[in-house]
């Protein structure tokens, strides 16, 4: 039987957890032989992932230092990967979404002359500075990339206004709900003193996330004012928010919601915590990206902490509201959903756009058919 050499490469959390599911069904398939690189372009919070989907990178370039730069990243990745590439020469080179990694994976794939597939294809927020620098990483992939594969239909339009050509576009659903699908569990046990005191049943927990480099300084400033609001005018909310590592974050955290009672400060969670925390919450306040797919899976509304959204098929579907970074639009938004049900029911119900959690098994049937296995 023919057979391919399929290497996956990725280098955050997120990215990791996307591939998770890919990679487990490239390594089950016959006829593909599946090699995994990580650049570890985040460290600790990426060997959490690993070490959950049991996964055993044939390659670590272990680039991550402190205070590292995006330029830092991009030479050190473009160095390593040509080395691997050049050495292994793979068949097909798969990345993920919109790091740096994933252009600079596919940029060094293409100078080897390798095809690239990118998995997570097509969004698009319009305006280049925001997400920074993920848009660009994107737009870029794309003309780099030779296979396409594309969550929602949405994704497939984008890539074909840019010339893509449908025959190298696959709609397939998001891999981040294959991954979510097979680690939320009802009877999940958390193993933090400060979750398991919180009493899900009878508060409204509402879940936050806040990191994007956009909203550093006066909007996030203006977020934690919102959330300082909401958290001391409703008595039966309490909030979680998993901090981010970055110093200025913690520091901006600490000064306006440290003293609250009811706004719970925590460490970064594991992927498998966050995602059952994320089950068990009421509402979800955020401004990253794989949220806002994640959660509609689990019928949660979310009220997204940016100007704009490169998923607005979740807006269409009614399960995610942009809201912005003003502090009274924020509150409001919120209120609304702690105190109207019909508002609520009508985000919580509404149909998740991101897939049934069989996109891997989509993705490796498109890489058989384009290599004729």
């Amino acid at each position: 039987m023919k057979s391919i050499k399929v290497m996956t490469v990725f280098g955050t959390r997120p990215e990791a957890i996307k591939m998770a599911p890919l990679i487990k069904q490239l390594e089950q398939t016959p006829g593909i032989e599946s090699k995994v690189c990580v650049t570890a372009q985040h460290r600790e919070m990426l060997d959490m992932v690993l070490d959950l989907f049991d996964i055993k990178p044939d390659y670590d370039l272990d680039i991550m230092k402190h205070g590292q730069t995006i330029t830092d990243i991009t030479t050190r990745v473009l160095k390593g990967l040509g080395e691997v590439f050049k050495n292994d020469r793979p068949d097909l080179v798969l990345v993920h979404g919109d790091t740096t990694t994933t252009f600079v994976g596919a940029l060094a794939a293409f100078y080897e002359k390798i095809p690239v597939g990118h998995v997570e294809a097509g969004l698009r927020s319009g305006n280049v500075y925001s997400p920074y620098p993920e848009e660009m990483n994107r737009i870029l992939t794309t003309q780099l990339a030779t296979l396409h594969f594309a969550p929602t239909v949405q994704n497939f339009n984008n890539l074909n206004n840019n010339g893509i050509s449908t025959d190298n576009i696959y709609i397939t659903g998001n891999t981040v709900i294959d991954a979510l699908l097979k680690v939320v569990k009802d009877s999940y046990k958390f193993n933090n003193e400060v979750i398991d005191n919180i009493d899900f049943e009878h508060k409204k927990v509402i879940l936050m996330t806040c990191h994007r480099r956009e909203n550093w300084g006066k909007p996030m400033e203006d977020i934690f004012l919102a959330v300082k609001e909401i958290a001391e005018t409703y008595s039966d909310v309490e909030v979680v928010f998993p901090v981010h590592l970055n110093p200025q974050i913690q520091t901006l955290a600490q000064s306006i919601l440290g003293n609250i009672p009811t706004i719970h400060l925590i460490e970064p969670l594991d992927y498998e915590p966050f995602v059952n925390i994320l089950n068990k919450s009421y509402l979800i306040l955020t401004d990253s990206g794989g949220v806002q797919e994640e959660a509609p899976s689990l019928g949660k509304p979310i009220l997204v902490l940016r100007t704009e959204t490169e998923r607005p098929e979740a807006v269409e579907a009614g399960t995610v509201k942009v809201v912005g970074v003003n502090k009274d639009k924020i509150f409001e938004e919120a209120s609304c959903l702690l105190t109207n049900i019909e508002a609520y029911n009508k985000m919580a119900k509404a149909q998740n756009p991101y897939g049934d959690g069989k996109a891997s098994e989509r993705i490796v049937k498109a890489i058989i058919e384009k290599f004729g296995i």
